[in-house]
């Protein structure tokens, strides 16, 4: 039961974990659509969004296969930024 417990503990931090990649993802790239891909605003929120997902890295390190939902919010997040470049 102790173990039911924990699995359930690590989901819900997991889950959390998740939400505030996400939002944190979304308030940078509005913030880069409004003041610009190089605003102090916006690299801020691309600081803080890196360590979440350092953070969410380094928790589920143990984990058996990353989460499917943060592959994609990354894979997303490098397609937005090279369009600043071009």
């Amino acid at each position: 039961m102790s173990r039911r417990i924990t699995l359930y503990k690590d989901s819900i931090n997991q889950n959390d974990m998740i939400e505030q990649i996400r939002v944190k993802r979304e308030l940078m790239i509005n913030c880069a659509n409004t003041l610009g891909y190089t605003s102090e605003e916006t690299i801020k929120y691309s600081q803080e969004l890196d360590e979440l997902i350092n953070d969410y890295h380094r928790v589920m390190g143990q984990a058996s296969r990353p989460n499917e939902e943060v592959k994609i919010a990354f894979k997303q997040m490098i397609m937005i930024w090279p369009k600043v470049l071009v």
